[in-house]
């Protein structure tokens, strides 16, 4: 068997306003031809299939298109798990179609193990895997809230609930597996925040419960899974030192803090008891750059863009002496005439002048919900035995929020 782990594709997400269907587009092709090439049994997509609950015509056709070009091999399966970005109704209102083509979508948790257990046939039509394909778990399908709760309380359910989700999936999987003639495999997917995790400043990772997710250590996930694909963050990564436990990070730069990164998909060879898992990578179909520095940094390295011919979208973060006023002016007399496009300019001097008695020089965009509350907090000089309570009920708040919207029809 030949699996493909890939997540985090978030089609239709904008960079600083600046459309990216092409480059979607881009790396749905390449995809499609390596699974063809490569002669793909299963594709794995683990989450965040979409950026947001509501994706547009566009981004919908760049997925149904793609899915039916992987499933057009009759002997190949593609199974697709929800993210904490995807809205699970959306994603499973054609699933019944969509296991005509071997496409298996699984949306939302389910109270029956059943429900996210796959089962897919090789082209003898005999079992060859099982795939506990099991979705981003929102904390209403794993934790029941009590009045009087602590923080400790809440985040040791939400543990204690993942643990015996995956434990529940696993097992069911065991006991299929024990009515086969012949042993199969066992892979599990899940889309969470691990111990460890790294992540990039930028890319757009939500936590995703109330409080601290990296005390959600390997030791939640059963022994016996022989591959686990795991999707939330952008960076490939193995959990717990594990070959088998891994993040295939997302295939294209999320956003500028992501643009060194070489990204990759997950390719996982089964051949009876042995496994083997190599990172394959993925293109750069759309070059982003930072350029950071006082005006003559910034302008040769424009120059150096340009004498090749780049194409790069850009990231300018000025920091020189010089209060340049009209630093927006010289970069775009800078870039006319090229392929170069100027997505953000961030001008440190003009901040801490326009900011002068204040301690800090970020803008709105520079801060999360959670930042804008704690300095909420610090401007109304609440007590600071007050405030931890406070950001949790704020949390919980913004948490069931998103998942409102993400559950709404």
């Amino acid at each position: 068997m030949k699996l493909l782990h890939t997540s985090d594709w978030h089609i239709g997400r904008a960079l600083y306003g600046r459309k990216r269907y092409e480059e979607f587009e881009a790396f749905l092709n390449w995809l499609a031809v390596f699974i063809e090439d490569e002669n793909i049994d299963v594709l794995l997509v683990a989450g965040d299939v979409f950026d947001n609950s509501t994706p547009s015509n566009y981004a919908q056709e760049l997925y149904y298109r793609f899915l039916c070009r992987a499933a057009a091999a009759s002997h190949r399966h593609v199974v697709v798990t929800a993210g904490n970005h995807d809205s699970p109704s959306f994603l499973n209102a054609p699933k019944e179609l969509l296991k005509f083509l071997n496409i298996h979508v699984v949306g939302c948790a389910s109270d029956s193990p059943a429900d996210e257990l796959i089962v897919l046939a090789g082209p003898d039509d005999e079992p060859r895997l099982i795939v506990c394909a099991i979705p981003y778990l929102r904390d209403r399908d794993i934790r029941t809230a009590e009045a009087g709760e602590s923080n400790e309380d809440k985040e040791r359910k939400i543990i204690e609930g993942i643990r015996d989700h995956y434990r529940k999936v696993y097992e069911a999987a065991e006991e299929k597996r024990s009515t086969l003639k012949n042993p199969v495999p066992i892979v599990a997917m899940g889309h969470l925040f691990t111990a460890g995790g790294q992540t990039v400043d930028g890319d757009g990772v939500r936590e995703l419960y109330i409080g601290s997710l990296a005390q959600v250590g390997r030791d939640v996930f059963p022994e016996g899974i022989d591959y686990l694909a795991l999707g939330h963050l952008h960076i490939p990564q193995r959990v717990g030192g594990s070959d088998f436990i891994r993040y295939s990070g997302s295939p294209l730069p999320i956003g500028f803090g992501e643009a060194g990164q070489e990204k990759s998909v997950a390719l996982v060879y089964f051949s009876g008891n042995a496994r083997k898992v190599m990172n394959i990578p993925v293109p750069r179909f759309q070059e982003l750059k930072t350029l950071q520095g006082d005006w003559p940094t910034i302008a040769r390295d424009i120059d150096e863009l340009k004498s090749r011919g780049s194409n790069a979208w850009l990231e300018i973060v000025y920091d020189g002496d010089e209060i340049a006023g009209d630093l927006r002016e010289r970069l775009d007399e800078a870039v006319e005439g090229t392929g170069i496009e100027i997505l953000r300019v961030k001008n440190n001097r003009v901040l801490e002048r326009a900011m002068s008695g204040m301690d800090t020089d970020e803008s709105l965009d520079d801060l999360d919900a959670t930042d804008v509350f704690n300095r909420c907090l610090e401007s109304h000089e609440v007590p600071e035995d007050q405030r931890p309570a406070l950001l949790s009920a704020y949390q919980e708040i913004i948490v069931s929020l998103n998942e409102a919207d993400l559950m709404a029809e």
